[in-house]
């Protein structure tokens, strides 16, 4: 009889499930129109919560939520940056829902595209980490796109400067505050849950977006709650990968973002193809390096 699936197998099933409910709920946002991006944004923190919650008791991981509850009360100052680290990730939230719903949904995946290699550059002008050849290239490359995109139409997206320009602010502020786990995150909605629940209430109870589209009743809330799956998948692969297969791992979704907006109807333009096909160039030799990585690791 075959054995138990091991960590790395269940990792890379719980990364792609990952990868797989947010490009569902990526292509199906359109479908919830006439709700705003606010208003989903709304509900998809509030139901999130619990989730969290119910994650946090069951791995017994509570106490990282509570100590920094502690920290909060030895010192009040600390509010101030755990509230700059909610907007920061409530920006994303709320952005992942209003690109689909206004047509820009391939603008944010190209930041997502962008993001890991992004990360790059800030781990080594931050932290003095080490970068392999093959990350170098990979930057050179997608930093050459840019700017070629940059002449071309003198500059770039709002939507994907905020996805890949932001993020990593979000990720040095979690990790200066030390709030990088489920703890800190859980404080990150729980701090934004009033204003969470006042957009809900004005773009969506006290509107007609119901009566428009009736099933708003249990499609807002199915939305919400497989997001926070596809969260918590993505945490827990996190967790049972290696840094190296997860960052790998991490580029099915974007890729899966993209699929989902072309098919909602966006186009790349002619002349957008220079920057993309860098992008893309970059990806494949992230993931070529990062495989040949992998397997020099375990023949070692």
């Amino acid at each position: 009889m075959p054995g138990p699936i091991g960590s790395g197998a269940r990792g890379v099933l719980v990364s792609v499930s990952s990868s797989v409910l947010f490009a569902g709920v990526y292509f199906f946002t359109p479908y919830l129109a006439p709700a705003s991006a606010e208003g989903l944004w709304g509900l998809r923190f509030l139901l999130t919560i619990p989730l969290i919650v119910l994650v946090l008791l069951s791995s017994r991981a509570w106490p990282l939520a509570s100590a920094i509850g502690r920290r909060i009360r030895a010192k009040p100052a600390l509010l101030l940056p755990l509230c700059a680290s909610s907007v920061l990730l409530s920006a994303q939230i709320w952005l992942f829902g209003w690109a689909p719903l206004h047509g820009r949904g391939l603008q944010v995946a190209l930041g997502y595209f962008l993001l890991p290699l992004v990360l790059v550059v800030v781990g080594r002008i931050l932290y003095r980490d080490r970068l392999t050849r093959w990350q170098w290239v990979a930057a050179g490359i997608a930093a050459a796109g840019v700017v070629f995109e940059l002449f071309r139409v003198g500059g770039i997206s709002w939507e994907t400067l905020l996805v890949a320009g932001a993020y990593p602010v979000y990720f040095v502020l979690r990790r200066s505050l030390g709030t990088g786990h489920l703890g800190g995150m859980f404080w990150d909605f729980a701090l934004a849950a009033p204003a969470a629940a006042f957009f809900l209430i004005r773009e969506v109870v006290a509107t007609p977006a119901l009566a428009e589209n009736p099933t708003l009743v249990w499609l807002g809330p199915l939305y919400a709650v497989v997001t926070g799956l596809a969260l918590v998948c993505y945490l827990t692969a996190s967790k049972l990968l290696s840094l190296s297969l997860f960052g790998l791992l991490s580029y099915l979704e974007p890729a899966l973002l993209m699929v989902a907006s072309l098919a909602n109807g966006e186009q790349i333009t002619p002349g957008e193809l220079v920057m993309y096909g860098a992008i893309w160039v970059a990806v494949l030799v992230i993931l070529v390096g990062g495989v040949v990585q992998l397997v020099r690791a375990r023949r070692g």
